[in-house]
C-alpha cells in the first residue's frame, strides 16, 4: 500500500475512533456536538463579510459545511475507508494530496474537539467563558497551529490547482469510473471544492484573510480572552445526545 493509502487511513481510523467513544459515551457525545456548533456559530460571524460576498461565498459555505459544524460525515468517512487504494489509484496524484491533507485535518479537529468537550460540563451554557476555559484548558497550542496551517495548505492547493486545466478536466473525467468504485461522494466533495475555489479567481486574499483571522483568534483563546466570542450562548440541553460525527 501506498504511504499517501496509509496516511489516510491512519488518520480515518483515528477518526472513528473518537466517533465510537462518542457513542458509548452519549453525554460526552453531546458535549462534542455542542463545542461543533458553537464553532460553527462563530465561524458565521468571522467570516460574515465573506458569506456575503458574490465572489467569497461559494467558498466560505465550503469550508463551514465541510471542515466545520456539527455535520454527519460517518457515511462519507466510511466510504474512503473503503475505498483509499482505488482512491490512490485512480485519481491524480495531485487531487490524493488535497484528501491526505484533509483527512489529517479531520482527525486533528476531531481529537482537539474531544479534548474540549472533556473539560466541558454535562448540562448548562456553552458561552463565551465556558468556551475559552475549554480551550485554555485542553492547550496544544501547537496542533491548534498546525490545525490552521492545514486549513490554508487545503485553501493553497485547491486554488492552485483550479488554475491546472488538466487536473479540473481529469477530475470531470473521473466521474463515472468514481461512481461506479463506490467514490461518488467523495468525487462530488472534490468537484465542489473545486468549482468554489474557481469562483474567486484568484484565492490569495481569501488565503491571507483566513490565516490572520485563525491564528489570531487562537492567540486571544490562549490569552484567555472571550470577547470575540461573547455574542454566543449555545445551551448543551439543545444538542445532547449522541454526536452525528
Amino acid at each position: 500500500m501506498s504511504s499517501a493509502a496509509e496516511s489516510i487511513l491512519s488518520d480515518l481510523v483515528e477518526v472513528e475512533q473518537e466517533r465510537t467513544r462518542r457513542r458509548t459515551d452519549p453525554s460526552f457525545g453531546g458535549r462534542v456536538c455542542a463545542i461543533k456548533s458553537f464553532q460553527q456559530m462563530r465561524f458565521r460571524q468571522t467570516y460574515a463579510d465573506w458569506l456575503n460576498s458574490a465572489r467569497y461565498r461559494r467558498a466560505a459555505v465550503f469550508f463551514l459545511e465541510e471542515l466545520y459544524g456539527p455535520m454527519d460525515f460517518s457515511q462519507r468517512d466510511a466510504q474512503f475507508a473503503r475505498i483509499v487504494p482505488s482512491l490512490v489509484r485512480l485519481f491524480p496524484a495531485d487531487v490524493v494530496e488535497v484528501v491526505r491533507t484533509l483527512a489529517r485535518l479531520h482527525a486533528l479537529s476531531e481529537s482537539l474537539d474531544s479534548a474540549m468537550a472533556a473539560h466541558l460540563d454535562d448540562a448548562g451554557t456553552l458561552d463565551a467563558q465556558s468556551y475559552v476555559r475549554a480551550w485554555v484548558a485542553t492547550g496544544r497550542a501547537s496542533e491548534r497551529s498546525a490545525q490552521v496551517e492545514l486549513t490554508v495548505s487545503t485553501a493553497r492547493t485547491l486554488d492552485v490547482l483550479t488554475g491546472k486545466a488538466l487536473v479540473r478536466n481529469s477530475l470531470r473525467l473521473m466521474r463515472t469510473p468514481a461512481r461506479a468504485a463506490g467514490l461518488g461522494q467523495l468525487q462530488q466533495f472534490l468537484e465542489s471544492g473545486f468549482e468554489a475555489f474557481k469562483e474567486m479567481k484568484g484565492a490569495s486574499e481569501f488565503i491571507a484573510t483566513l490565516e490572520s483571522r485563525e491564528s489570531a483568534l487562537g492567540r486571544e483563546l490562549f490569552a484567555g480572552n472571550p470577547s470575540r466570542l461573547e455574542a454566543y450562548a449555545f445551551t448543551h440541553n439543545a444538542v445532547q445526545g449522541e454526536s452525528k460525527t
